[in-house]
């Protein structure tokens, strides 16, 4: 079925055109990534499909059921409630449901209402109609269920009571997206949601998103992500869009093929005008030729002619170039701790980087990769430990707020003023090949977009010609075709690395070795990221292997999980195993009472019981004492598991 249709839709500004055309049609359970280079109208066209900017033409068309949810780039929840009230308000339909349901349960054991059999089969006909209903709706699991997503999203029981007002505004755009996951809309529009989130939130956040009931249109620099969710692509280029099927790897595929076909139909059509051209040049002066060199002139003229195949818009040229060699030895830290006055962030950190090293940064956010880099360049202080920079070894760093930028100057000013015996017109080409050009070097730093103010520092950082980069999140800001750009010149770059980048596509092409940081320390893998993967499986899966066997030979029931890479001690081990017991207790429990509550709703719609009003106030005591044990043990249930996931 067809959720909605976007149909001839056109963005113009005056007498320029951001898009026009534009045909998209989403279908109910479509996963679509809308791709394109920053500045094509993407976001634009994502308002317009969710209502809140209208298009200059054309139309956009949706069913009168269809519900949207839309999430705006860097837009966080604005509320004064606590988090977990927040979330409720998704199932306050649910809640409502519930508290009628208690009114009625009341209204059952009330001697009047049994006396009136008419009306007590009317409201006892109304409970069953809502208990289904409730039952429907995930009634009773909606609050494991908002657990399970803030969960996913890194927040835990300890932060539900905390106000929205005082989270960060990373943590805002995670609750919202938390919000707008429950809500389950028909349809989800998505401007950049991997943005805030490190790996791990990102491998919870597609796995959930594969499942998800509804359509998705998604806008997304995360090529992984991407090849993850979706299977269908929709280019915006030149103005015009282009639908392709598959995910982002087969869009890349189709349309490099589609390129080259349309590079050998117009060749084609080129030679065929050569020679129609050649015969008539060469015979229609003829008298005994002209009538057929008349003849192929009007095929010419007729011919639909088809345009220069034009491939993708203007890229930029990132180049880095080192000076001069460092030594074999670039840097090395021994028994490093890192974080802020006495709170310890990762300790133990072990760094030994040799020239040439292409090392890439992982880890859960908050655990220091940023503040590692910050110790190591001298920034912050190191809590602990030695550290020292080889020989001949030009130290470079790109920092993700572009806190080097200086927001009074011109584009051409920044670069040139470190730079003041480099000529004017050699400043002015590698800011061209970085894509400022013409007029474009006289804005200001401060009125450049994001993806501009990246390519800035860049530029500075290309221009300084150091051997050992230290990049912090180079990829943000940037869309994709920028970002191949960069991953290309640093696979060239001929100096060491070592970055932190959420981008598991970019670390997948940059990385020769992972250090995967953790509140333990550094642990070091000797490969790109899905070597790194692989192994992290491998190990996993070692793990549980000798834990089942111990647990053989100890006839001791095996733990499922361990907490990080640490070895479980003996006490959580225990306490793992009471949890567990108590988990499969209640559960068997839970499965008495509702089969108790079913059985005395079946029994109070038998004509001959509803008759027996002693007999009908028995059973709706019964129900009302069952479904009480039931709640209490609902709660039990949730608490106790969500203290197995934090020992796991």
């Amino acid at each position: 079925m067809i959720l909605l249709q976007a149909q001839h839709v056109a963005r113009y500004f005056g007498a320029d055109v951001l898009f026009e055309n534009i045909y998209l049609e989403i279908q109910e359970n479509s996963r679509i990534a809308l791709v394109g280079r920053n500045g094509t109208g993407k976001s634009t066209l994502l308002k317009m499909i969710a209502d809140i900017e209208q298009p200059d033409a054309g139309k956009i068309v949706k069913g009168k059921q269809v519900t949207i949810g839309y999430l705006a780039q860097n837009t966080g929840l604005s509320s004064e409630k606590s988090m977990w009230d927040e979330m409720l308000t998704v199932f306050e339909p649910v809640i409502q449901l519930e508290k009628d349901m208690r009114t009625i349960e009341q209204q059952l054991g009330d001697p009047a209402l049994l006396s009136n059999e008419e009306l007590y089969q009317s409201t006892l006909n109304r409970y069953d109609h809502l208990q289904n209903r409730f039952r429907e709706e995930n009634g009773f699991s909606y609050q494991a269920e908002i657990r399970s997503v803030l969960h996913g999203f890194r927040f835990y029981e300890d932060d539900y009571s905390k106000h929205i007002s005082q989270l960060s505004g990373g943590q805002k755009t995670r609750l919202a997206l938390a919000k707008l996951l429950l809500e389950k809309k028909d349809l989800l529009i998505l401007d950049e949601p991997t943005n805030h989130l490190d790996i791990e939130t990102l491998s919870w956040l597609e796995n959930y998103l594969q499942s998800y009931t509804g359509a998705l249109l998604i806008v997304s620099h995360d090529r992984y992500f991407l090849d993850k969710v979706v299977n269908e692509v929709y280019e915006i280029s030149r103005q015009k869009i282009s639908h392709y099927k598959g995910n982002y790897s087969k869009y890349l595929d189709l349309k490099a093929a589609q390129l080259e076909q349309e590079w050998k139909e117009f060749e084609k059509q080129q030679g065929e005008i050569a020679k129609l051209e050649d015969f008539v040049s060469r015979n229609l002066v003829r008298t005994s030729t002209t009538k057929r060199a008349q003849s192929r002139r009007k095929q010419l003229e007729k011919m639909d002619r088809i345009d220069k195949p034009q491939g993708d818009e203007k890229s930029a040229r990132f180049s880095f170039k080192s000076e001069k060699e460092s030594g074999n030895v670039v840097l090395t830290l021994a028994n490093g701790a890192i974080g802020y006055e006495d709170t310890i962030l990762s300790s133990p950190i072990e760094l030994d980087v040799r020239k040439y090293d292409s090392i890439a940064l992982v880890g859960p956010n908050g655990i220091g990769k940023s503040t590692l880099l910050k110790s190591l360049i001298g920034h912050l202080p190191l809590i602990q430990g030695e550290k020292h920079l080889g020989t001949n070894v030009l130290l470079g760093y790109y920092d993700q707020e572009q806190s080097d930028l200086n927001s009074t100057k011109s584009v051409l000013a920044e670069l040139w003023d470190e730079h003041l015996t480099t000529p004017e017109k050699d400043i002015r080409s590698i800011l061209g090949s970085f894509l400022f050009s013409g007029a474009d070097v006289e804005k200001s730093v401060s009125s450049l977009s994001g993806g501009e103010k990246a390519r800035l520092a860049l530029a500075k950082l290309a221009m300084n010609k150091d051997n050992f980069l230290m990049l912090d999140e180079p990829t943000n800001h940037l869309d994709i075709d920028s970002k191949e750009v960069l991953e290309n010149a640093l696979i060239d770059f001929d100096g060491t690395l070592l970055f932190v980048s959420h981008d598991r596509y970019f670390i997948n092409r940059i990385a020769t070795t992972i250090i995967e940081l953790s509140e333990n320390g550094s642990t070091l893998y000797l490969g790109d990221y899905d070597y790194y993967l692989a192994k992290k499986a491998e190990q996993e899966e070692m793990r549980l292997l000798v834990e089942t066997k111990t647990a053989e030979t100890s006839k001791v029931e095996p733990v499922p999980t361990v907490k990080g890479n640490r070895e479980i001690n003996k006490a959580e081990q225990k306490t793992l195993r009471q949890l567990t017991r108590r988990i499969e207790t209640i559960e068997v429990e839970m499965d008495e009472l509702e089969t108790i509550i079913s059985n005395c709703e079946t029994q109070l719609i038998d004509p001959e019981v509803f008759g027996n009003h002693l007999r009908v106030q028995e059973l709706n005591t019964e129900i009302n004492v069952a479904q009480e044990k039931l709640d209490n043990l609902v709660g039990e249930w949730e608490e106790k598991s969500l203290q197995v996931e934090e020992l796991q």
